[in-house]
């Protein structure tokens, strides 16, 4: 059989019973060199493919065959090519779960061009189910894996390694809905911030409760760009963590908030003001009794030389807290969703709430806050309806 510019190809039954076909092609290089495949059941399949291959050979579709692995790919060259064209919290993500849930997996010795929609099916019931090695993942911990896989399969498509994406036609999980978020009332933040008033760490926790700023947000935030008599701080810095590949690594990294609306100013309320400038007093005696070893940052919340406090630290410190004072347990991030439900509650318009949180529109607050939304609504409804009767809402 012959193809457009010369090239020829010919199947043919090897000694196994099973067909294989030989096409002449361009190596990587541009040399013409013969290459064969093996292993198919019948003439007509291996048939079928010799002219698949024949027509992308014309339509400059082809590749040629390589013996790299998904493992290899992932690691040595995808996320090399996308580190920089990423935040880098999202990046560390990426790195992350490539390390944990695909590269030392069976699917990350597979050939990267011979990886098929069962394969990655497969992974995914794995990665569901667990093993000796590796607790089970959530619904949604799954479908982030097959996100960043399909990712990472289709720039090998554009970058020419693969012919079509397999992740096309493969079946991740449905996300599960999130579960119900977990909120303090009033009274119990108010208890809370009582008792840490005194704590070294009392800025953070004010800053957490009081503004909704992310974890990264407080921890990555300067003295600089925060302006106490205006009452006014701008973000433009976050504090992330990151994969440690080596003993003696700190596990984090300063990087950018995540979308231009994270980028932003927030007010701030005179008992958090308050409480900002107790902290940098407490802060200034913790200079003072370092001297020179005292690492000069800037930073709002530190450890007690000045280094940056690791984010997981942070948490752990809140976690403690809250159960000594035997308040509902939380996570810290949770005191974020704790101020937009206060805030929507108290009748703050959804758009000044968003600005504050950093979302990118409003339909995100509306959609994550909905339960509120709901008491809003009926609020709303009521108020409506009283004019209507003229009874008291």
């Amino acid at each position: 059989m012959s193809a457009p510019h010369g090239r020829r190809g010919s199947v043919r039954q090897d000694a196994n019973g099973t067909w294989s076909f030989v096409v002449d092609a361009k190596d990587e290089s541009g040399k013409r060199r013969q290459t064969r495949r093996r292993g198919f059941a019948t003439r007509r399949i291996a048939q079928a493919e010799l002219t698949r291959v024949l027509s992308s050979l014309a339509d400059n579709t082809y590749v040629s065959p390589q013996t790299t692995t998904v493992g290899d790919f992932l690691v040595g060259t995808w996320l090399p090519a996308i580190e920089h064209t990423i935040k880098p919290a999202t990046f560390e993500s990426y790195r992350r779960n490539v390390r944990l849930h695909m590269a030392g997996r069976p699917i990350g010795r597979r050939r990267l061009q011979d990886v098929e929609p069962a394969d990655l099916n497969a992974l995914y019931s794995l990665l569901l189910r667990g093993d000796d090695g590796h607790r089970a993942l959530s619904s949604r911990s799954v479908a982030y894996i097959a996100a960043i896989i399909h990712r990472a399969l289709r720039d090998a498509v554009r970058w020419q390694l693969i012919v079509r994406n397999p992740a096309d036609f493969a079946d991740p999980p449905r996300p599960a809905p999130a579960s119900q978020m977990r909120t303090w009332s009033a009274g119990e933040l108010k208890t809370f911030l009582d008792d840490v008033a005194d704590d070294r760490l009392a800025g953070a926790w004010w800053l957490l409760a009081t503004t909704g700023m992310r974890r990264g947000e407080v921890l990555g935030l300067h003295w600089r760009d925060i302006d106490l008599d205006a009452g006014v701080l701008q973000i433009i810095q976050t504090l992330i963590t990151t994969d440690v590949q080596r003993k003696g690594m700190p596990g984090m990294a300063w990087g950018t908030p995540k979308t231009g609306k994270g980028r932003r100013r927030v007010a701030l309320d005179p008992a958090t003001v308050a409480a900002l400038r107790a902290h940098r007093s407490r802060q200034n005696q913790e200079r003072l009794a370092f001297g020179g070893a005292y690492e000069e940052l800037d930073l709002v919340v530190c450890r007690e030389d000045g280094h940056p406090l690791h984010p997981k630290s942070l948490s752990y410190y809140f976690g403690q807290r809250s159960k000594r004072l035997e308040l509902p347990r939380i996570r810290l991030h949770d005191l974020r969703h704790t101020h937009a439900t206060l805030a929507l509650r108290a009748g703050v318009h959804p758009r000044v709430v968003q600005e504050r949180l950093g979302h990118a529109n409003v339909s995100i607050t509306l959609d994550t806050y909905s339960h509120v939304d709901i008491q809003m609504q009926a609020d709303a409804a009521a108020r409506v309806a009283a004019l209507v009767t003229g009874a008291d809402a």
